[in-house]
C-alpha cells in the first residue's frame, strides 16, 4: 500500500521516468493497424461526405443519386444549403462556448462546472417538454429519461462527492492555466475541427435534403454520426496527449523554467502525438468514452440498490465486466502513451495496475471530476443544438429532429476540446501521485496533504465495507449450516 508521505518510490522509478521523457530517446510506432484504419476512413468518409453535399448543392439531383433510391423516392425539392446554414450556426455556437470556456478557465471555471452540473438536468427536461408539444414522442421519452437518469446520477454520487472533486478540478485548472501553450494548442485544434466539420456539415445537410424516405436518411445520418463522434474523439485525446505530455514534465522537472526541463517540449509532445502514437489514440477514441460512461452509471446504480440481492447480482456481474473493460480501455492511457509512447492497451493495464498497486485506485473512484467535465460538454451540445434546432423548426419543421441531433454532437465535440485541458491535466495528476507522491508534494503540498488524507478515508471506507460483507457471508452460512 502507498505511504503518504511521498517518499516510497524508489530511485530506478525516477530513472525509468526520465528516460521516458527523454526526446532524444528513439520511439517505435504502436497500433500501426488502426492508424490505417483510421486514415482509410477519413477518405472514404471525407469522399462520400463531398459526393452527397454536392448531389444537391443548388441543385436538385446533381449526381443523379435520385434514382438508386428505387422504392424510396420522395418527391420532395430540398437542396443542400437549405440546411447546410442551420450547421453552420451550431458550429459557430460550439466554437464560442468552446472559447469561452478557455478565456474563463483561469477565473470561472468553478462557477461553469457546477452550474452545468445542475443546470444539465432542467436543460433536458426542457428540452423533453419542447419535444412532446413537437409530436416528437420518441425524442422526448429519450429526453426525459435522459435528465432522469442525470437527476438520479447527481443526488446519488455527485452531490456527496462534489467538494473533492471541485478541489481535483481547481488544481488542474491552475495548472493548465499556468502553461498558456496547451490553451493556445486547444483553439488551434477547434479551428482543424471546424475545417472538418464544414465539410461533414455539408455532406450531412445534404443527406437531410436526399429524396430518401425518413428511415433511409437516418441510417446514412447515423453512419455520419458514429464516422465524426471517432474523428472528434481522436482530436481530443491528441489533446490529451499533447497537454499530459506537457503536464507531466512540469511536474516532473519542477516547473517550465527548470534547467533540467528538455527544450521544445511541447513541439516534442504534438510530433508524437502524429506520429509514433497517434495509431494508439486512433485505438483507444473508439472504445474509452462509451466503457467510462457506462461505468460511472454502473457505479452510482450500484450504490444506490441497497438489499436487494437479485439485482445487486445483476448489477455486480455488469459492474465486474466493466472494470475488465477499464483495465484496458480508460483515459489514463494517454498519459502512458505521451510519456513512454507504450501501445494503448498496454498503456491502460500499466496505468490501472499501477493504480491498484498504489491504492491510488480508490482515490479514482470517488473523484467525479470526469463526469463533471462531461457534464459541460453535454451542456455546450446542446446549446448549439437547441440553436440549430429552432431555426430548423421556423424553416422545416419535418427535418427539426435530424438537424437538431447532429448539431448537438457538432457542438459536444467543440466544447469537448476546450474541456479536455483540464481532464488531461487532472489524469497526469494522478499518474504522477502514484507514481510519485513527491512530485505533487514539490508542486503543492496543500493539495497533497487534502489528497493523501482522503486516499487513507477511502481505503479505510473500503476495508469497513469488505469487513462488512465478510461478514454478512460469514452469518449467512452459519445460518444456512443451521437449518440443513
Amino acid at each position: 500500500m502507498q505511504n503518504v508521505d511521498g517518499n516510497h518510490r524508489p530511485s530506478d522509478d525516477s530513472r525509468s521516468l526520465s528516460q521516458g521523457l527523454n526526446p532524444t530517446v528513439s520511439r517505435h510506432w504502436r497500433d500501426v493497424f488502426w492508424l490505417l484504419i483510421f486514415m482509410v476512413h477519413l477518405t472514404v468518409v471525407g469522399l462520400a461526405l463531398g459526393v452527397l453535399g454536392l448531389n444537391r448543392f443548388k441543385t436538385k439531383d446533381r449526381l443523379n443519386i435520385d434514382r438508386y433510391t428505387m422504392g424510396f423516392l420522395e418527391n420532395k425539392d430540398g437542396l443542400t444549403e437549405d440546411y447546410w446554414r442551420f450547421y453552420a450556426v451550431a458550429g459557430g455556437v460550439g466554437t464560442v462556448l468552446g472559447w469561452i470556456w478557455l478565456l474563463l478557465l483561469g477565473s470561472r471555471a468553478t462557477q461553469i462546472m457546477k452550474f452545468s452540473v445542475h443546470i444539465l438536468t432542467t436543460y433536458l427536461a426542457v428540452i423533453s417538454v419542447l419535444c412532446f408539444w413537437c409530436k416528437q414522442f420518441f425524442w422526448g421519452v429519450a429526453f426525459a429519461i435522459g435528465a432522469s437518469l442525470q437527476f438520479l446520477y447527481v443526488i446519488s454520487v455527485i452531490d456527496s462527492r462534489l467538494p473533492f472533486t471541485m478541489l481535483v478540478l481547481q488544481r488542474a485548472v491552475k495548472m493548465v492555466w499556468n502553461i498558456p501553450e496547451v490553451l493556445q494548442v486547444a483553439c488551434i485544434f477547434m479551428l482543424f475541427m471546424l475545417l472538418w466539420l464544414a465539410l461533414w456539415s455539408f455532406g450531412s445537410a445534404g443527406v437531410v435534403a436526399l429524396s430518401i424516405g425518413d428511415s433511409g436518411r437516418w441510417w446514412l445520418l447515423v453512419v455520419l454520426s458514429v464516422s465524426l463522434f471517432w474523428t472528434g474523439a481522436v482530436l481530443c485525446n491528441v489533446v490529451h496527449v499533447i497537454v499530459s505530455g506537457m503536464v507531466f514534465l512540469v511536474l516532473f522537472h519542477g516547473g517550465q523554467e527548470a534547467t533540467s526541463m528538455p527544450p521544445k517540449p511541447l513541439m516534442n509532445s504534438l510530433r508524437y502525438a502524429f506520429t509514433t502514437s497517434f495509431g494508439s489514440i486512433c485505438y483507444g477514441s473508439l472504445f474509452t468514452a462509451a466503457i467510462r460512461t457506462l461505468r460511472w452509471e454502473i457505479r452510482g446504480l450500484r450504490s444506490k440498490i441497497g438489499k436487494n440481492e437479485c439485482l445487486l447480482c445483476c448489477v455486480d456481474f455488469l459492474f465486474h465486466l466493466v472494470e475488465f473493460l477499464v483495465r484496458w480501455f480508460n483515459k489514463y492511457a494517454y498519459v502512458q502513451i505521451a510519456v513512454y509512447g507504450k501501445n494503448f492497451n498496454r498503456s491502460a493495464k500499466d496505468a490501472w495496475e499501477l493504480f491498484q498497486s498504489t491504492g491510488v485506485e480508490a482515490l479514482i473512484a470517488y473523484d467525479c471530476s470526469g463526469a463533471v467535465l462531461l457534464m459541460a460538454t453535454l451542456l455546450g451540445g446542446l446549446i448549439a443544438g437547441t440553436c440549430a434546432g429552432v431555426w430548423a423548426w421556423i424553416k422545416h419543421s419535418d427535418r427539426v429532429m435530424m438537424v437538431g441531433s447532429t448539431a448537438m454532437l457538432m457542438g459536444m465535440i467543440l466544447v469537448g476540446l476546450a474541456t479536455v485541458v483540464v481532464e488531461s491535466a487532472v489524469t497526469s495528476i494522478y499518474i504522477c501521485y502514484a507514481e510519485d507522491p513527491s512530485l505533487i508534494n514539490r508542486w503543492d503540498s496543500a493539495f497533497f496533504t487534502l489528497i493523501s488524507e482522503k486516499l487513507h478515508q477511502r481505503l479505510q471506507h473500503r476495508s469497513a465495507r469488505a469487513r462488512e460483507v465478510l461478514s454478512h457471508n460469514i452469518d449467512y452460512q452459519i445460518q444456512e449450516a443451521g437449518t440443513i
